[in-house]
C-alpha cells in the first residue's frame, strides 16, 4: 500500500508558524527550524531569534541578500524588518538562559514520550553528542516545539518511547510537529492532535515508536497563520506604567551618582503611586541630592530621597548608600541609624554581576571580591587554584525602572553618553522592565547596530514629559 504524501519542509514550517502568537519571542534553531523565519507574514509581529544572533521581525520573502551580512542559524543570507538587532552569541545564551523567550523551535533526531529530545547534530556527530545551542534552547522557552521527520533517513520512527541517543533536553518539548502529525506531549503520554492531509491515525500510528492516543478533537492540519492582537509597549504616563505594582515589591532603580541615567519622572511617579514596602535595588540609595553633580544652584536632584521620605522603602540592596560628606548624611542613611530600613551591601562590580547573572539565568557564582571583609560574613567561600572566593547569588526584581535616551515602539532603547550605567544590565534582570526616555520613534530609526537594550527585555516605555525637571 502507497504512503500518502509527507508535506515538504515549506508546509512543515508552515504549520509550526500557526504556533507562534504575535507579540511573542521566538528562538528558531538550526536545520529545519530555520525555514520558518521565511514563512511568518511580513507584517507579523512575531520577534524571531535566532542562533546566530539577530533578534527581530522577519522581512519580507526574497528581501535577503547576501550583502546584507545578516545570515540565520543555518548559514544562509536573511534580512531583519525595521527594529531588528544584532546580538553576540553571549547575548543570545543570557535570552535563553534567562528565560526571555515565549518559544523555541528545535529540531530532534527523536522525541520520546516525556517530551526528552536528541538534537539532529548530536545524531550527525558519529558517536559523539554535541548539541550546539539545542540544550540552551531546551532550557531557555517557556514552550519548546520539535519539527522533525516523522521518521529518520534510515526509516526508523523519530517519535520513541525513550531516546536511545544522547539527550540535550530533558522533558522540555511540549508540541511536535512531524511531517505526517502534529503530537502533543501530555503527562499521560502522546496525544496525536492533528494529520497531514490524507493520513489516518492508523497511518501515522505505523510509524510512531511509542503508544498514541488520539484525541477526540482530531483534525487535519491547516496551514493559514493565527491572528492577534498585539499589545502596546507605549504607555500614557509613569503612572499608568506603574498602576499595578503592589506593596513589598522589589524595584531596581537605575542611577550612579549624580542626575545622569536616573529614571526621574519614573521615580516621582513611583512616589506618587504610593506603594510600600518595597525592596529598592540600586547602586545607591540616594546621594545625588547631597553631591550635587551638575545641580542647578538653589535645585535639589530628585533621587532615591523621594521614596526614603515617603517611608515607602523597607530595605535597600546597594553599593553607596551614605554620603560622602560625613556632614551631610544622605536620607537613607538616617533612616537606617533610626531602624525604618534595611541595607544589603554590596560591592559595585559584584552588584553589576549579580544582575547580569539575573537576568542571564546564573543563579550563583564566585568571586574573590569582598574575601576576608565584611562583605563575606555568613557566605559560602570555596578555594579555586589556591585562591578564596565568595559565593554571591544572582538578582531579580518584580519591576525596574530605567532611563534611556530614545526607544522604538517595540522596545529597542539607546542611551546617551554614561548614562547608560546600569541601565542595560537591570533591563534583562526585572519581570517587567519600564524605560524612562526622551522621544520614541518608529521600528527602523534605530539601526540595528545601535540599540544597546533590545525589545525582549523591554514591557513598557514612557516618554518623560518636555516640562518635567529631574530637579526640584
Amino acid at each position: 500500500m502507497l504512503e500518502p504524501p509527507r508535506m515538504d519542509h515549506r508546509k512543515l514550517a508552515m504549520r509550526v508558524a500557526r504556533e507562534l502568537v504575535p507579540g511573542q519571542v521566538v528562538a528558531l534553531g538550526s536545520g529545519l527550524p530555520s525555514e520558518v523565519f521565511h514563512t511568518i507574514p511580513a507584517d507579523s509581529a512575531v520577534q524571531v531569534l535566532t542562533e546566530s544572533g539577530l533578534l527581530g521581525r522577519v522581512g519580507p520573502d526574497g528581501q535577503a541578500a547576501t550583502s546584507t551580512g545578516l545570515v540565520d542559524s543555518n548559514g544562509s543570507p536573511v534580512s531583519l524588518a525595521p527594529g531588528g538587532s544584532v546580538n553576540s552569541l553571549v547575548d543570545v545564551a543570557a535570552m535563553l538562559r534567562g528565560g526571555h523567550l515565549d518559544v523555541a523551535v528545535v529540531q530532534p533526531a527523536q522525541v520520546d514520550s516525556s517530551g526528552s529530545f536528541s538534537h539532529w547534530t548530536s545524531a550527525d556527530a558519529s558517536g559523539l553528542a554535541a548539541p550546539g545551542l539545542g540544550v540552551d534552547l531546551a532550557f531557555g522557552a517557556r514552550r519548546v516545539i520539535a519539527m522533525m521527520p516523522h521518521t529518520r533517513a534510515d526509516g526508523s520512527p523519530s517519535v520513541v518511547s525513550k531516546c536511545t541517543l544522547p539527550v540535550d533536553g530533558l522533558a522540555c518539548v511540549k508540541l511536535i510537529i512531524t511531517d505526517v502529525a502534529v503530537v502533543a506531549v501530555t503527562e499521560s503520554g502522546l496525544e496525536l492532535v492533528e494529520a497531514a492531509p490524507g493520513w489516518t491515525p492508523e497511518d501515522v500510528a505505523a510509524l510512531t515508536g511509542a503508544p498514541l492516543t488520539i484525541s477526540v478533537d482530531l483534525r487535519e492540519m491547516t496551514f493559514d497563520p493565527p491572528q492577534a492582537p498585539v499589545s502596546e509597549k507605549v504607555y500614557s504616563s509613569g503612572l499608568a506604567a506603574l498602576a499595578d505594582v503592589p506593596d513589598g515589591a522589589v524595584v531596581m532603580i537605575d542611577g550612579f551618582a549624580g542626575p545622569g541615567g536616573t529614571p526621574h519622572y519614573l521615580l516621582t511617579s513611583l512616589r506618587d503611586h504610593g506603594a510600600k514596602e518595597l525592596t529598592i535595588i540600586s547602586n545607591t540609595a540616594g546621594i545625588a541630592r547631597v553631591v550635587n553633580f551638575g545641580t542647578p544652584p538653589g535645585k535639589q536632584a530628585i533621587d532615591h530621597t523621594i521614596l526614603i521620605d515617603n517611608q515607602q522603602v523597607k530595605k535597600a540592596i546597594a553599593s553607596y548608600p551614605v554620603s560622602p560628606s560625613a556632614s551631610r548624611p544622605t536620607a537613607f542613611e538616617q533612616a537606617y541609624r533610626r531602624g525604618e530600613v534595611e541595607l544589603e551591601l554590596v560591592p559595585q562590580g559584584t552588584l553589576a554581576e549579580r544582575l547580569r547573572a539575573g537576568g542571564a539565568g546564573v543563579a550563583a557564582f564566585y568571586t574573590p571580591t569582598g574575601v576576608g571583609t565584611l562583605i563575606s560574613e555568613g557566605k559560602e567561600t570555596r578555594v579555586i587554584n589556591g585562591k578564596e572566593y565568595i559565593l554571591e547569588e544572582a538578582l531579580r526584581a518584580d519591576y525596574c525602572i530605567i532611563r534611556g535616551h530614545r526607544a522604538d515602539t517595540l522596545g529597542n532603547v539607546v542611551y546617551k553618553g554614561t548614562s547608560r550605567n546600569f541601565n542595560s544590565v537591570m533591563a534583562p534582570s526585572a519581570r517587567v522592565t519600564i524605560v524612562e526616555v526622551d522621544e520614541v520613534v518608529e521600528p527602523g530609526q534605530l539601526g540595528p547596530e545601535e540599540i544597546v537594550t533590545p525589545g525582549i527585555y523591554v514591557d513598557r516605555i514612557v516618554v518623560r514629559p518636555g516640562d518635567f525637571s529631574p530637579y526640584e
